[in-house]
């Protein structure tokens, strides 16, 4: 990654231009606002530190600049220890972080290291919206919150490998969707995308459907036939709702996946089959293998790579952009939401997730008698506001965490170490939960 430092004290300058350099950066520096300024149209640097002191060009009218020439440039601001209203004036004007002098080069280190890894994700993001429009799927993946990006992220990375890859995450949140998103990206796109309901197929017919059977295995088998493993061969066999394979089926599956070899039922010789097995669940597979209800070989073949779908509650941002795309896609006339209408979907838990706001429009829809959708128009348990519900424990833990994370950041005004000083934890343990949570510092 490309650095640029614009500072006017030679000694500042040249301290963290030999700390970058010395991490594997390149790093450009510079003594005024106006220097600066040509380097980056230059250099064309990913990353400006700017001191906010300087002459000439003051650092935050080159924030103005740099993001003028580039919005998509991250910046962090230089400011004197103390200056509160200063660092929230230039978080406003559009910097993405700032530190205060004395600089602490670790935390310097870790800030640049998340906007890395941010600018990661924003190229895996972009990458999946053009194989998308070159390609569209049944439905659009919508998602801007950091929890969703950092999902399609994992998704395009996960792609270009032959491993097993499982997809967890509570019902309605779209599981074969971001299979699909898999199959898409990765270097057989056009090959067979085949899919396997394991909660839907009854188990004495589950063999006969995965590996195939040939003609007089059984009663009523009066034809030889494939099975899903070789319909998907050369591409993805999807495994949906795979915890509830019975476990008879399991160490056959476990065997397949383990020899890349399936024998069809009534059949006398194996047959290779080179299938990318991505599996779906919503249940806690860990779990079921440490009490015995799932092969913990098994769980650990299909879990070579993971990705997890956020629950929609966990997420709430995407909700507005969501209610547009099925307002866009079901309402036979131009209808728009009102804005109380729209603070209860958001405000809305969503046990069923996508799925079920995608229900409540369509339903809202149907029997709103006007071309704005007003709370009368919504389901009773909309309309009631967020209830307190008896969930799972680590449910509510969770919860209380995130208000507690939530809490302390906004008291320090989003500075990380004085947050993670509150809380009692380090600074690496309270950026992780709050990647965890999707918690990021509020842009207004």
């Amino acid at each position: 990654m490309k650095i640029l430092i614009a500072d006017d004290e030679p000694m500042q300058r040249e301290l963290l231009a030999g700390f970058l350099l010395k991490q594997g950066y390149a790093v450009s520096t510079a003594a005024d606002g106006e220097e600066a300024l040509v380097l980056f149209q230059r250099e064309h640097p990913q990353l400006a530190l700017i001191d906010h002191r300087m002459p000439g060009l003051m650092g935050d009218a080159l924030l103005v600049e740099i993001k003028a020439r580039n919005p998509l440039a991250r910046v962090i601001m230089i400011t004197a220890y103390g200056e509160v209203g200063t660092a929230v004036t230039v978080m406003k004007a559009g910097a993405d972080d700032f530190l205060e002098k004395p600089i602490d080069l670790t935390q310097l280190l870790e800030k640049i290291q998340q906007i890395e890894q941010d600018l990661d994700i924003a190229d895996d993001v972009a990458e999946v919206a053009e194989t998308l429009a070159a390609g569209p799927l049944p439905m659009e993946i919508i998602g801007s919150s950091p929890s969703m990006q950092e999902t399609l992220s994992v998704a395009r990375r996960v792609a270009d490998s032959p491993w097993s890859v499982l997809i967890q995450g509570e019902t309605g949140t779209g599981k074969e969707l971001i299979a699909r998103l898999i199959h898409l990206l990765g270097p057989t796109p056009d090959a067979p995308f085949v899919e396997v309901n394991c909660a839907a197929i009854p188990e004495n017919l589950f063999e006969s459907e995965l590996f195939g059977h040939e003609k007089g295995a059984f009663t009523g088998a009066d034809r030889q036939r494939r099975g899903r493993f070789e319909l998907a061969r050369g591409g993805t066999l999807f495994l949906d709702e795979v915890g509830e394979l019975p476990p008879l089926l399991q160490s056959k599956l476990l065997r397949a996946l383990q020899e890349k070899r399936i024998h069809r039922v009534g059949g006398e010789r194996d047959i290779a089959v080179d299938t990318r097995v991505i599996a779906a669940t919503n249940r806690d597979l860990r779990a079921m293998a440490e009490t015995g209800a799932f092969r913990e070989d098994l769980f650990f073949r299909l879990n070579v790579l993971d990705v997890e779908l956020p629950p929609l509650r966990r997420r709430r941002e995407d909700i507005p952009e969501l209610v547009a795309h099925f307002l866009k896609r079901y309402a036979r006339r131009p209808t728009r939401v009102g804005l109380e209408t729209m603070d209860l979907l958001v405000r809305h838990d969503y046990p069923g997730n996508v799925r079920e706001l995608e229900h409540i429009i369509q339903r809202s829809l149907t029997l709103a008698r006007g071309t704005v959708l007003q709370p009368k128009d919504l389901p009773e348990e909309v309309r009631q506001g967020p209830q307190v519900h008896q969930g799972a424990l680590q449910e509510r833990l969770d919860a209380m965490e995130r208000e507690m994370l939530s809490a302390a950041l906004a008291q320090v005004d989003w500075v990380q170490t004085q947050a993670a000083e509150r809380l009692g934890i380090s600074e690496r343990v309270l950026r992780y939960k709050m990647g965890k949570h999707g918690l990021q510092r509020p842009k207004d």
